[in-house]
């Protein structure tokens, strides 16, 4: 049953569970989704000309390595922390935890600030504030209690479009590498490891509670096949850094 348009735009949104379909397709299918998809559905306003931005992600795990054999043994539900960056900038530093349950997703995030993030990324603790948002006070606790570390910078381009009916997001993300340079987390380019097969790249498409006909039959292409995938298991898995 749908929930009424006034109903659930007042919720919070660390409620809403999104449903989250991944699909892995080759070269040709992201040229043609990237010329057929601007037609009915338009561009996510962040990126630019090219319509593509570079998404770059610090993972963080315990000394159990949870987070990675969650994901291993389809726990459900898990949990993930990452801190997040656009295009090697530190004009939006996110940390954000990202849920899964009963094959949805939803996600928390919070500002940090670059000292903070500076200091994570040396798998250091922050001074302790009462100020902090919840979230961060979580991922605090979490760090203290679990001695979680930096495990694995993600990073790849990503082409996103939007769409209100349904809160819509088609993303196409190439170029997935895997990397533990830390240190180079705000450089301009972080040396590593392709993760996917040569000329194998990421389709994900995500809504909240339905997505148009007209955009579902848009985004079909030649043996298009839903997958299970995680970005941050296999950069781990395949990049060697269990």
């Amino acid at each position: 049953m749908l929930l009424k348009k006034e109903y659930r735009d007042n919720l919070p949104k660390d409620t809403l569970y999104r449903h989250e379909f991944k699909y892995l397709v080759d070269a040709c299918q992201v040229e043609l989704l990237r010329h057929r998809l601007p037609e009915i559905i338009a561009a996510d306003s962040h990126t630019d000309k090219s319509g593509v931005y570079e998404v770059r992600s610090l993972y963080f795990d315990d000394y159990d390595n949870s987070c990675y054999y969650d994901n291993e043994n389809g726990t459900d539900p898990r949990e993930k922390f990452r801190i997040r960056i656009y295009n090697g900038s530190d004009k939006k530093i996110s940390l954000e935890l990202k849920r899964k349950q009963c094959g949805k997703t939803h996600k928390r995030s919070c500002p940090l600030t670059r000292e903070q993030t500076e200091l994570l990324i040396a798998g250091q603790m922050l001074p302790w504030d009462d100020s902090y948002d919840p979230l961060l006070k979580k991922f605090f606790i979490w760090q203290q209690t679990r001695y979680a570390q930096p495990r694995v910078i993600v990073n790849y381009q990503r082409t996103p479009f939007v769409y209100p009916d349904g809160n819509v997001r088609i993303t196409l993300d190439t170029d997935i590498t895997a990397s533990v340079n830390f240190d180079r987390f705000f450089s301009k380019d972080v040396l590593g490891r392709p993760v996917m097969p040569l000329g194998r790249h990421l389709l994900e498409v995500k809504y909240d509670e339905f997505i148009p006909d007209h955009i579902f039959d848009s985004i079909q292409t030649n043996k298009l096949t839903r997958t299970t995938f995680s970005k941050y298991y296999l950069c781990r898995k395949f990049g060697g850094l269990v």
